[in-house]
């Protein structure tokens, strides 16, 4: 699919010219936090809305971004959202909701899948957050200023990521 080709060289591109200050803030002094996260089915969207009360609970300005992917329902529509749908020929992200999320300058960025998503891919390796937040995958060490090892439940990958990310000094 050249759509998908084209996307990986930009992607590769953006991450190379993305000169963004990288850094971890102490969590209580956190702001903004971004998640984002692809629709697998509804218990996910279930974990993340428990995991913006907790960030908010804690005072931080909670930003969702979702990826639909094709033949996913959007059972309740609570967030903003991109799909396979906004990319061009040319491998562009033609969404209004997933370039002003990139553009955002979050002090923390969560990135809860548990599977790799070119897309999301993207939009990490274009990203003005601070501190990106992902699962570990040696392939993807470049996305991410913190990555955690986890196997299991969208759900435990949260936990350890908020664990974590609440010992950041």
């Amino acid at each position: 699919m050249f759509k998908m080709n084209f996307l990986k060289m930009r992607t590769r591109s953006a991450l190379r010219k993305n000169q963004s200050l990288r850094s971890s803030i102490p969590y209580k002094q956190t702001k903004s936090v971004g998640i984002v996260f692809s629709v697998e089915d509804k218990q996910i969207r279930q974990d993340v809305k428990e995991f913006i009360r907790t960030l908010e609970l804690d005072g931080k300005q909670v930003k969702v971004l979702e990826f639909l992917p094709n033949k996913k329902e959007n059972y309740e529509i609570l967030f903003d959202f991109f799909s396979i749908e906004d990319l061009t020929f040319w491998g562009n992200i033609n969404s209004e909701h997933a370039n002003n999320f990139s553009k955002t300058s979050f002090d923390l960025l969560f990135y809860v899948d548990l599977n790799s998503n070119p897309l999301v891919l993207d939009l990490l390796a274009r990203s003005k957050a601070h501190c990106r937040i992902g699962r570990y995958c040696k392939e993807e060490s470049p996305y991410f200023e913190l990555m955690i090892k986890q196997e299991g439940t969208p759900k435990g990958l949260i936990e350890t990521m908020y664990k974590y990310a609440k010992q950041l000094r």
